[in-house]
């Protein structure tokens, strides 16, 4: 299995418009943050977790030809606002993509692209067909097993997921205990926190590192950073050996 972070920064990316601040003029790439999404590869299938704002620009830039499934945490729209480009997909696949989504989360999915679901479509209109899941229960996304884990993004219930030894929760500060015990054994762990300082609703850097070492992991992986957090270069002084600061592009093998 191969995961290749598409974005690792948050909801406004980094940098952040018209900010002067120093992460956002940074001329280090690590520093330069598209909207938190990640690229699983596994089983000659490819899957994509969360489409925001610069889903277009991280095909492209990914070179993904193939595109199997999408698995959305929540609806937020810098997790969603991308899935119109699935147009493409569509298109050179010759198929309706599988999207994987929480129940509560298909209202907001049917008001933003309305016309996704229109009964009389517009030609050309993204394809797609959802598919109900429930935290409770694995299922399997294209024969990929997924066990869907619950967070809290502050009241808000999100997911998370593990695939084999991998587990990804974005946007949340809190996990009920027995949602932990479905990430217990996993060798790679990414989780977010989007600066040093206490949020509402997100880990922050400590908060993040402390839940990592909670299981152990071989590795973990920091995602969901905004310029708040401090130049990239810095930041990773500050980690634990087994402990790394995520940056686009970045991926690993399992």
């Amino acid at each position: 299995m191969k995961i290749t972070f598409l974005g690792t920064g948050t909801s406004q990316g980094v940098p952040v418009i018209a900010c002067p601040c120093p992460v956002c003029q940074s001329h280090d790439e690590k520093d330069k943050r598209l909207r938190t999404s990640v690229l699983i590869e596994k089983d000659n299938k490819t899957i994509i977790i969360d489409t925001g704002p610069d889903f277009r620009q991280q095909m492209l830039r990914a070179n993904v030809e193939v595109l199997d499934a999408i698995l959305y945490t929540h609806e937020h729209k810098d997790h969603i606002a991308g899935l119109d480009d699935v147009r493409a997909y569509n298109f050179i696949n010759q198929r309706p993509v599988n999207v994987y989504l929480e129940e509560r989360v298909i209202p907001a999915i049917k008001r933003e692209f309305s016309y996704i679901f229109a009964e009389n479509k517009y030609p050309g209109v993204p394809q797609i067909n959802l598919n109900t899941i429930d935290h409770n229960y694995s299922f399997e996304a294209e024969g990929v097993k997924i066990i869907p884990i619950r967070a809290f993004h502050y009241r808000l219930p999100v997911l998370g997921f593990r695939i084999g030894d991998f587990t990804y929760i974005t946007d949340a500060n809190y996990l009920p205990e027995e949602e932990k015990e479905k990430i217990v054994g996993s060798q790679f762990i990414v989780i977010n926190a989007l600066r040093k300082q206490k949020h509402i609703s997100h880990f922050s850097l400590n908060e993040a590192v402390n839940f990592i070492n909670e299981f152990g992991p071989r590795r973990g992986f920091i995602t969901h950073i905004s310029h708040q957090m401090g130049i990239h270069s810095e930041v990773v002084k500050e980690l634990p050996p087994n402990i790394i600061l995520a940056y686009d592009g970045l991926t690993i093998k399992i």
